[in-house]
C-alpha cells in the first residue's frame, strides 16, 4: 500500500506543477520563487534569460551592446543561449570574484551587482531576498546548467485580449501565458518585457500593469523568449457619443464601412459626412491615375444626376492608361527600380522595368502572377541558347523596329542591381519588397520587436546564394568571342558591363555580348527555413526562388497579400492599417485587424485582382468621407473617420502644373500622353531633378517605403512661388497663349468664364461668388487680360487647395 503522506505530496506537486499538455498553467515565477526555501530548478531558456531581458541586462545600452559592459557581453535581447551561458559561467574575474560561484552562490557577482551589494554602473535591478534574487540563486545552486537543446515556443496568450478604458478606469494588470510546443503552459507575466505603442493613450509598467493616459487607441506589446503579442487598448474620445449608422441620404454602406464604423463606435467617434462630387472627382482622379480631371470632366460629373455615377467613374478611371502608369510607378517604388543601382544601362533597363509592370497592370494581370514574373526571372527563356538570348536582348535596343521588352515572360532587372549581389542584401530587399517584413536587425541579432533571429536571417539568405548575374560557365567561350567582335575588353569571368560604345553596335542591329541572370549549381542538397513557415530541401539544380514563390502565393501566407493590400490602402489614406506600411510584425499590429483580414481574404479569393482591391476601397463611404472634422473625430488620424488632407505626390505636382496650363485642345493629350508625364516614361529621367527631390520623390536607394515624403515643407512653397521651372511653365502656357490670341483678335471674351476655367483647371471646382468677384477685380486692374490671368493661375497654383488632396 502506498504511503498516504507521499500520496499527498504528489498531489500537491501536481497541483503546483501540472504535467505537460494539461489545461492548467504553471504559476508565475514571481510566486514560485517568492520564498528562499524553494527547491525548483529554474530553466536557463525559460526563466534566466527572459529575466535578464526584463531587467535590461541584455539591452543595447548594457551588456547586450557589441562591446558589452564591465567585461560581460550578452547577446542582444537574449537570442544566443549558448553565448550567454558561456559569458555568465566564464572563469573567475579575480581570485575572490566570479560572476557565477557554484560553491558559494551568494558570492556570485550576478547576484551582488544588480542588488548593489557591490558597485554596479547599471544601478539596482532587484533587491536581496526578492523573487528575482531567489530565482538566479537557485539556478546557481542547481549547477547553473545550460539547456541541452533550444525549446520551441508555440505562442503567447494574453488576458484580457482587449482593454477598453473609461475616463475613471483604474489600472489593469495583464496576464501573459507561454504555450510551448510540447503543450506545457506557464504564466510568464513577470518575465516579459512590455512596451506601449503610444504613451499618450496608455502606459505600461514593468509588471504589465496598464494605465490609461488619454483618449484614442493603441497597443500594449509583451515580449517573451521568441514570442510577441499585442493587446489593443482603447479609450473613447466621447464616451456618450456613438458613431451609429450614416445619414439616410448616404449610399448603402459596404463591408469596409461596417468594419470601420464598428471600430469608431468603440471610440465614440462619429464619422464625417460624404465629400462633394467635385471633391470626390479630384481625389479619386489623383489617387487612381495621378491625374487632375479636365474642366469639362468636372462639369459633366457635377451635372450628372445618376445616383451611381461615382461607381461608374471609378470603373472608367481603372481602364485609363494613366491608372496603369501611376500604379506602375508606385510598384517601382515598392520593388526598388533605381537607375543608379542597375549593374548596367541604368536608364534603359529601369524604363524596361517600368514598362514591363505597366503592361501587366493595363491587362490587370493577377498580382501573384506579376510578382512571379519578377521573382522567377532568368536571362534566358526556357530552352533558349546563349546565342538566341544575346540576339533577343540586343534586339530590344536597336534603333529600327526594336523588340518589345515588356512582352517578355519575366523581368530580370530586379535581380541585376548592385544592391542584390550579396545574399544577405538580397534577403533584406526581398523580404521588404514583397513581404513588408524588415529583416535588417536580424542580420546581427534577434529582432527586438519581431520573432526573427540571426539564424532565421541566415536561413532565408541561403535561398539567394545561387542567384547570379554574369556569364554562366556554358557561355564563357561564346561571350568572349562576341566581345572580341565589338571591341569589348573582358577582364573578368563574370563579364563586363555594357557601355555606350558597345551599345552603339546593338542600336545598329548587331548582336553584342550580354551578361545574364542565372542560377548556379548547388554543391549538395540543403534544407532551409522560410521565416519559420516551414522548411524546404533544395536539390543541386533547383531554383531556390521557386519554393519561395509557391509559399508567397499560398492563400495562407501571412505576409505576401497582406503587404500589398496594406500598401495600396496607405496610398489612399496616407496611413496604412498597419503603419508604417512596410513593417508587418507582431509588435506593430493593425489598427483594424478585422478590416485588414477582410480585404486580404477578398483579394486572395478574387485571384489577386488589383482592380478589385482598388474598386472596393474607392467606392466605399470610408474613402469618400469629407475632410471636414466634427467635434468627435478632430483628433483621429488612424481610424479613417474622415479624409486627412495629403500633399500631392511629387510626380503629380509636376504633371498637374503642366496640365493646368495646357492649351484647350491639348488638355486630353496632357492628361493621357504618358511619354511626356512624370508618372510615365519621364519618371526615371526626372527622378534626380530638383523638383522631384523638393516634393519627396524617392531615390529607391534603400528598402523603405518611408523614402517617399508626402509632407508639406517651406521649400515646396518657395519652389512654387519662385522656381524658374514654374515661371517657364507659365510663360509657355498654351492656354495663356490661346487667350492672348483671342484678345488680340478683339474676340469678345467672357471674363467670368475664364475665371471659372482657371479654378476648374487647378482646383477642380467652380469658384465661389466671393472668389469670382475678387478675381474679376484683379483682371480689371491688370495691365492686360493675359497678365492678370497669369497672376491668377500663379496664385491658384500656390494655394493649399491645389497642392493638397482633400
Amino acid at each position: 500500500m502506498r504511503n498516504p503522506i507521499l500520496n499527498t505530496l504528489c498531489m500537491l506537486v501536481m497541483t503546483i506543477w501540472p504535467a505537460a499538455g494539461t489545461d492548467r498553467d504553471l504559476p508565475a515565477a514571481s510566486q514560485r520563487f517568492a520564498s528562499s526555501t524553494t527547491t525548483e530548478t529554474p530553466d536557463f531558456q525559460k526563466h534566466v534569460v527572459p529575466l535578464l531581458g526584463r531587467l535590461g541586462c541584455n539591452g543595447r545600452a548594457c551588456h547586450g551592446s557589441f562591446q558589452g559592459q564591465g567585461g560581460l557581453q550578452l547577446s542582444l535581447f537574449g537570442y544566443d543561449f549558448q553565448m550567454d551561458h558561456r559569458s555568465l559561467t566564464a572563469d573567475q574575474i579575480s581570485a575572490d570574484e566570479a560572476r557565477i560561484d557554484r560553491q558559494h552562490p551568494e558570492r556570485s557577482l550576478i547576484l551582488r551587482k544588480p542588488s548593489l551589494q557591490v558597485e554596479h554602473a547599471g544601478g539596482q535591478r532587484f533587491r536581496v531576498d526578492s523573487w528575482e534574487h531567489h530565482l538566479l540563486r537557485r539556478w546557481i545552486e542547481s549547477g547553473a546548467s545550460n539547456i541541452q537543446s533550444t525549446r520551441d515556443l508555440s505562442h503567447l496568450e494574453v488576458e484580457p485580449d482587449e482593454i477598453i478604458f473609461r475616463s475613471d478606469s483604474q489600472p489593469l494588470a495583464l496576464k501573459v501565458t507561454a504555450v510551448w510546443a510540447d503543450g506545457s503552459r506557464e504564466d510568464v507575466t513577470p518575465l516579459c518585457r512590455y512596451r506601449t505603442n503610444n504613451d499618450s493613450v496608455a502606459v505600461v509598467d514593468e509588471n504589465g500593469r496598464v494605465t490609461s493616459a488619454g483618449p484614442g487607441d493603441s497597443h500594449v506589446v509583451a515580449f517573451y523568449d521568441n514570442g510577441v503579442i499585442a493587446v489593443p487598448v482603447l479609450r473613447p474620445f466621447r464616451e456618450s457619443t456613438h458613431a451609429g449608422p450614416q445619414t439616410a441620404s448616404a449610399p448603402e454602406i459596404c463591408d469596409i464601412d461596417s468594419l470601420v464604423i464598428a471600430k469608431l463606435n468603440k471610440l465614440g467617434i462619429r464619422p464625417s459626412g460624404l465629400c462633394t462630387d467635385a471633391e470626390f472627382l479630384r481625389r479619386v482622379s489623383i489617387d487612381l491615375t495621378g491625374t487632375l480631371p479636365t474642366p469639362d470632366e468636372v462639369m459633366r460629373f457635377i451635372a450628372d444626376p445618376a445616383l451611381d455615377k461615382r461607381d461608374h467613374k471609378v470603373s472608367e478611371l481603372l481602364q485609363r492608361p494613366a491608372y496603369a502608369a501611376w500604379w506602375a510607378n508606385k510598384l517601382c517604388d515598392f520593388t526598388g527600380c533605381n537607375p543608379t543601382q542597375q549593374a548596367e544601362l541604368g536608364q534603359e533597363t529601369s524604363q524596361q522595368w517600368y514598362m514591363w509592370i505597366y503592361r501587366r497592370l493595363r491587362r490587370n494581370t493577377p498580382f501573384d502572377e506579376l510578382v512571379r514574373g519578377i521573382v522567377l526571372a532568368r536571362g534566358r527563356d526556357e530552352g533558349q541558347s546563349y546565342d538566341e538570348y544575346t540576339a533577343q536582348t540586343s534586339a530590344y535596343f536597336r534603333d529600327n523596329g526594336p523588340d518589345d521588352f515588356a512582352e517578355r515572360e519575366t523581368m530580370p532587372h530586379y535581380w541585376t542591381r548592385r544592391s542584390m549581389e550579396k545574399p544577405e542584401e538580397a534577403a533584406q530587399a526581398f523580404a521588404q519588397n514583397f513581404l513588408g517584413v524588415r529583416l535588417q536587425c536580424a542580420q546581427c541579432h534577434k529582432h527586438p520587436f519581431a520573432p526573427w533571429t540571426q539564424s532565421d536571417f541566415q536561413q532565408f539568405s541561403g535561398f539567394f546564394e545561387q542567384v547570379q548575374f554574369g556569364v554562366p560557365p556554358d557561355a564563357q567561350d561564346r561571350y568572349r568571342s562576341l566581345a572580341k567582335q565589338v571591341g569589348l575588353n573582358v577582364r573578368r569571368t563574370s563579364g563586363e558591363p555594357i557601355r555606350n560604345e558597345t551599345l552603339r553596335h546593338a542600336r545598329k542591329g548587331r548582336t553584342i555580348p550580354w551578361r545574364e541572370l542565372y542560377i548556379s549549381h548547388r554543391e549538395e542538397p540543403q534544407t532551409l527555413s522560410l521565416l519559420r513557415s516551414g522548411t524546404v530541401t533544395l536539390e543541386e539544380n533547383d531554383d531556390p526562388r521557386q519554393p519561395i514563390m509557391n509559399w508567397m502565393a499560398d492563400p495562407t501566407n501571412p505576409w505576401f497579400a497582406r503587404a500589398i493590400v496594406n500598401r495600396i490602402w496607405a496610398g489612399y489614406f496616407h496611413i496604412g492599417i498597419v503603419d508604417p506600411p512596410d513593417d508587418l510584425n507582431p509588435a506593430n499590429p493593425p489598427s483594424n485587424p478585422e478590416l485588414l483580414d477582410w480585404l486580404v481574404r477578398g483579394f486572395v479569393d478574387n485571384n489577386f485582382d488589383l482592380q478589385w482591391l482598388h474598386r472596393q476601397i474607392v467606392t466605399s463611404n470610408t474613402y469618400q468621407r469629407s475632410w471636414k472634422p466634427n467635434e468627435t473625430n478632430r483628433d483621429d488620424r488612424r481610424n479613417f473617420s474622415r479624409a486627412i488632407p495629403r500633399r500631392l505626390p511629387a510626380e503629380v505636382v509636376y504633371d498637374s502644373i503642366k496640365q493646368a496650363l495646357a492649351a484647350t485642345d491639348r488638355l486630353d493629350e496632357a492628361q493621357t500622353d504618358l511619354t511626356r508625364r512624370a508618372i510615365g516614361h519621364l519618371s526615371m529621367r526626372l527622378a534626380g531633378t530638383h523638383a522631384m527631390k523638393v516634393f519627396g520623390k524617392p531615390d529607391r536607394a534603400v528598402n523603405c517605403d518611408c523614402e517617399r515624403v508626402n509632407s508639406p515643407s517651406l521649400l515646396q512653397a518657395v519652389f512654387l512661388q519662385n522656381d524658374p521651372l514654374v515661371d517657364q511653365f507659365l510663360e509657355s502656357s498654351g492656354w495663356l497663349v490661346e487667350v492672348a490670341a483671342r484678345a488680340a483678335s478683339r474676340e469678345e471674351i467672357d471674363r467670368n468664364q475664364l475665371i471659372e476655367t482657371a479654378w476648374l483647371r487647378t482646383v477642380s471646382r467652380q469658384p465661389t461668388a466671393a472668389e469670382l468677384s475678387r478675381a474679376a477685380r484683379h483682371l480689371d486692374e491688370s495691365g492686360s487680360l493675359t497678365e492678370g490671368l497669369r497672376d491668377l493661375l500663379w496664385s491658384l497654383i500656390n494655394t493649399k487647395e491645389f497642392i493638397l488632396v482633400k
